[in-house]
């Protein structure tokens, strides 16, 4: 979102014309996570009536860990390397040393203020859900694209509906380890690269295609997207509230933590719809 349009965007924001769509998981302790990531914990450190002030008053706060690829999040270039090489050729030993990414960590990631479409995949098969272990191809994102009269475009965020997110309050059956999970194949991963875009996500744990049984073993799209073509990802988004108001393009606005040398960040994708 660049020039007068980004700026006629943001006045309709400000003046109340457009509604916005929180399209986040909520971090709760027990919410699914990878078996690849250590998971979302929080508790009170400190409760009310611990202590009192001398005039009544009170405070609470709370202690949590999590790691970063951990509920809704995006992925640094830094989050996966191909024989030994990050994004660019850069030596991924030489880049970690010390504990942080000196290249490609997700404080390197600028906020997303832009464009957006939402390709519903499930709706183009009729379905609430995709069955588990469906990989979609780049036919079905093109076709996708077309019953949205959308184009995923260069520099925008293209998102991705399995409508998996209705098994986020059953964690076996959203990680699906046993059963597989939609996600995308190879060949819409390198359809997604061609439109230039600087970001894909989708609301499952890996974006990608998970066959039954496979787990997180291989994980070929994420190399595709991160490594070959330093496009970011976003996972387990929620989607709801677009699919319920038939959203196909939209202002985006997404900005990771600035966690040095991380490799990921939890954050809080915003659609902006015209009213």
């Amino acid at each position: 979102m660049t020039g007068s349009a980004g700026l006629d965007r943001l006045l309709a924001v400000l003046s109340g014309g457009v509604e916005v769509v929180d399209l986040a998981q909520p971090l709760v302790n027990g919410m699914p996570c990878s078996p690849n990531h250590p998971g979302f914990r929080m508790a009170l450190a400190r409760r009310h009536g611990d202590t009192v002030r001398a005039d009544g008053g009170s405070s609470a706060s709370e202690i949590f860990t999590t790691g970063g690829h951990v509920g809704t999040h995006i992925d640094a270039l830094s989050h996966v390397s191909q024989d030994g090489l990050l994004h660019g050729g850069r030596d991924s030993a030489e880049a970690q040393r010390g504990g942080a990414f000196s290249v490609h960590g997700i404080d390197t990631v600028a906020p997303m203020v832009c464009r957006a479409t939402l390709l519903d995949v499930a709706a183009l098969h009729g379905a609430d859900c995709l069955p588990a272990g469906h990989g979609i191809t780049a036919a079905e994102l093109a076709a996708a694209a077309r019953r949205a009269g959308v184009e995923p475009g260069a520099g925008e965020v293209c998102l991705i509906n399995t409508g998996w997110s209705r098994r986020w309050n059953d964690p076996p059956a959203y990680l699906g380890f046993e059963t597989g999970v939609p996600g995308i194949a190879p060949d819409a991963a390198r359809w997604l690269v061609e439109r230039g875009i600087r970001a894909a996500g989708t609301d499952t744990m890996a974006f990608e295609q998970i066959p039954a049984g496979r787990g997180h073993s291989i994980m070929p799209v994420h190399r595709i997207m991160l490594v070959d073509a330093g496009v970011h990802i976003v996972e387990n988004m929620r989607f709801d509230g677009l699919t319920e108001a038939a959203a196909t393009e939209f202002g985006f606005v997404l900005a990771p933590l600035r966690i040095v040398g991380g490799t990921g960040s939890p954050v809080r994708p915003l659609a902006l719809l015209s009213r």
